[in-house]
């Protein structure tokens, strides 16, 4: 009788966001398909590293090339067929270009004090408790009750 080994890799579907401020502003999306704003991100690309994803991401998604993103933690869940869902959350006051939306949304400046009042989704206002310090470096989803709740860990 041996013993089982078990399996230590899991399937991840990797996806980066990245809180681009120009001094009391952050850049916003209004993610098409969506009642909100978010702010902008995607997936990570075969043959790419982390860093070079979020980059290409806020080049392709806002028209700015930013520099030197910070990484500040993760969003991430099970999803229904066992993946797992992660997003690297990174945040850069350092960029250049022309803001220029694309067909992933609208993207604009917003006050970083009316973001309180603005329709903020997917958790983003959780997400600035990450950005903002350095308490919770995760925000994780489990299911209870048949729903996902989300939980900030540090």
């Amino acid at each position: 009788m041996g013993i089982e080994k078990l399996s230590r890799k899991t399937e991840i579907e990797l996806t980066n966001m990245c809180l681009i401020c120009n001094g009391s502003k952050v850049l916003v999306q209004e993610k098409t398909g969506t009642d909100g704003l978010v702010f902008p991100g995607g997936h990570v690309e075969e043959d790419e590293s982390l860093l070079e994803s979020v980059i290409r991401e806020m080049k392709e998604e806002t028209g700015l090339t930013i520099e030197n993103p910070i990484a500040c933690g993760f969003k991430d869940w099970i999803q229904e067929d066992g993946t797992r869902y992660l997003v690297l959350l990174y945040k850069t006051d350092k960029f250049s270009g022309e803001l220029k939306s694309s067909e992933e949304g609208i993207v604009f400046w917003v006050d970083r004090s009316d973001l309180d009042s603005v329709n903020l989704i997917w958790n983003m206002k959780e997400l600035l408790e990450i950005f903002d310090s350095d308490r919770y470096s995760e925000f994780f989803f489990k299911i209870k009750n048949g729903k996902y709740k989300g939980e900030l860990l540090g």
